[in-house]
């Protein structure tokens, strides 16, 4: 528990398999499927606070392009892997977030791949940066904290590599 009395952020985790159109010819994912995952994870973390984008875009009148994506590999995933993805907000800054993915096997705490992007809030009938609305920090708040806290609480064992 925070000193609040409110419980301490965490990730929030979805599973999902590794599927045909995930893979190469060698039954490997292939690197760009990450994004895939990533965009899985992020969509139900934001369903997940209240804020599907199906209604979110409305009420907030902005819209969430991302700025840049970065992937790292550390193993393989194969066909039919199950796989755990951890999405969590690190950095909330005034007109953007920097949202942070962990994948790990789902019956493994080691980390398999990891990956964040930088999403910039934007006004939806200028598209300019704007600030980001307070709704969708607070409804985020439960899951918004740091790398380091975020992979304890997951029980990652090692560092990548």
């Amino acid at each position: 528990m925070t000193s609040a009395g409110r419980a301490a952020p965490t990730p929030f985790v979805i599973e999902e398999y590794v599927r045909w159109s995930d893979v190469d010819f060698a039954g490997i994912i292939f690197y760009g499927s990450y994004v895939r995952l990533f965009e899985i994870a992020e969509t139900e973390l934001f369903r997940h606070c209240g804020l599907a984008y199906a209604s979110m875009f409305d009420e907030y009148d902005v819209f969430l392009p991302r700025k840049a994506v970065h992937s790292e590999f550390y193993w393989p995933a194969r066909l039919d892997d199950r796989l755990r993805i951890a999405a969590y907000v690190g950095k909330v800054g005034t007109k953007s977030l920097t949202l942070h993915f962990d994948v790990l096997r789902s019956a493994s705490n080691h980390l398999g791949a990891a990956g964040w992007m930088v999403l910039v809030c934007v006004d939806r009938k200028r598209l300019k940066p704007t600030p980001l609305p307070a709704g969708l920090i607070k409804a985020l708040a439960p899951h918004t904290l740091d790398v380091e806290s975020a992979r304890r609480s997951l029980g990652v064992t090692a560092s990548p590599r």
